[in-house]
């Protein structure tokens, strides 16, 4: 196969291409984000007025077409993003919120989940479930993973989608590697890992190539992987949220119609005030919350059964207590899980039966109850599904 080409060859092939103003290039205008080229796959958005996206599309087929004309080009991913000036969207959140009448909970109502520029239901998956944290390093990815399969476990059909762009953990921790398969309509076709469809950027570039790229593409490549997947018949999707509450967390909360949310955290004060944040920009955003996990919760020491409680113990229980909403579960800092996640081998999947994957599976069963109001006793008593 030819060497895929240069940045520098790519930008001037895109220097063919008029801008919005029709007169000079979408290059010298510098509407060009950073390229990433990756085993013959180019990726690059154009930053163009918000007004005229949609009559703007040909200006993006035409970038598309001749980047894939170049040869060692395989496939190119162009996206246009509908750049504001700087605080331009935070002004507009705050004054929604102003406007918009107080919820039950005390929090702000946030715009309308099927509103204007909302991304709408994906087809045939029935729900989107969000798992998040306030901030990086209490285990999400880790939870978000177990607690798919933790569904899929109870009879489900799951997939799971990592939204972290700047750090994608999916396939290292479900032990996935090469690129997806793309169908004749240019859309993605998820990865498979015991039973999940998986879609993630990991997938897309090299372990440690840096994504480098601003708020606008990352939004845009995250819509992109929600509805240019073919996910097929999904009960529930399960979202890897990026930790923290910046803007693409924001984005994703206001845009995607989440139907419920799970906040993971740590038991001591610190990690709770970060989970806190996150629950409120849920609350805020219309988002049911359907409870806490708490991750980490005490350590048992394998040689003599010791229970130490190293991050404190029953901090989530009484956060969850205070804001009203479920204790999902607790679960303890092991050696067997943590291992397992690394070796791309997560504990539901390859010891379905130990204590460890129980405590995943009741998670579930109660974020589905709280979802769909079916009983978590009956849903989690479902013939279990073991992927060998």
């Amino acid at each position: 196969m030819t060497d895929a080409p240069t940045k520098d060859r790519i930008l001037k092939e895109l220097e063919r291409i008029k801008g919005p103003d029709g007169e000079s290039n979408i290059v010298a205008l510098g509407l060009v984000s950073e390229i990433v080229v990756n085993k013959g796959k180019v990726y690059f958005s154009i930053a163009v007025p918000p007004e005229r996206a949609k009559e703007l599309e040909p200006l993006r087929q035409a970038a598309e077409i001749v980047v894939k004309e170049l040869p060692g080009v395989e496939n190119a991913t162009v996206t246009l993003t509908a750049e504001q000036k700087p605080g331009a969207a935070q002004q507009k959140t705050a004054a929604r919120q102003q406007q918009a009448p107080a919820s039950g909970n005390g929090a702000q109502a946030g715009p309308a989940r099927a509103g204007g520029g909302t991304l709408r239901g994906i087809e045939n998956v029935k729900h989107i479930v969000a798992v998040a944290s306030g901030k990086g390093g209490v285990g999400k990815s880790t939870t978000a993973v177990n607690l798919a399969l933790g569904f899929a476990a109870n009879g489900l059909r799951v997939g799971i989608l990592d939204a972290d762009i700047y750090g994608p953990s999916i396939p290292r921790l479900l032990g996935l590697t090469g690129r997806p398969d793309v169908d004749d309509n240019n859309i993605l076709k998820p990865m498979d890992a015991f039973g999940l469809k998986a879609m993630s950027m990991g997938f897309l570039i090299a372990e440690d190539e840096p994504m480098i790229w601003r708020g606008p593409m990352v939004i845009q490549a995250l819509t992109q992987m929600l509805r240019d997947v073919a996910w097929g018949e999904l009960d529930v999707l399960v979202v890897d949220m990026p930790p923290g509450t910046g803007d693409a967390q924001l984005t994703m909360a206001q845009q995607v119609p989440l139907a419920g949310s799970v906040i993971v955290s740590t038991p001591q004060d610190l990690a709770l005030i970060d989970a806190r944040k996150g629950l409120n920009m849920f609350r805020k955003t219309n988002v049911p919350v359907l409870g806490i996990v708490e991750n980490m919760s005490y350590f048992l020491c394998p040689k003599c059964g010791e229970r130490s409680e190293i991050f404190g113990y029953g901090g989530a229980r009484k956060e969850a207590d205070k804001l009203g909403v479920p204790l999902l579960g607790e679960v303890p800092l092991n050696m067997t899980i943590r291992e397992r996640s690394d070796g791309g081998q997560p504990i539901v999947a390859s010891e379905p039966d130990s204590p460890h994957a129980q405590v995943y599976r009741q998670i579930a069963a109660k974020a589905w109850a709280e979802l769909t109001g079916e009983d978590a006793k009956a849903q989690a008593a479902r013939p279990r599904i073991v992927i060998e």
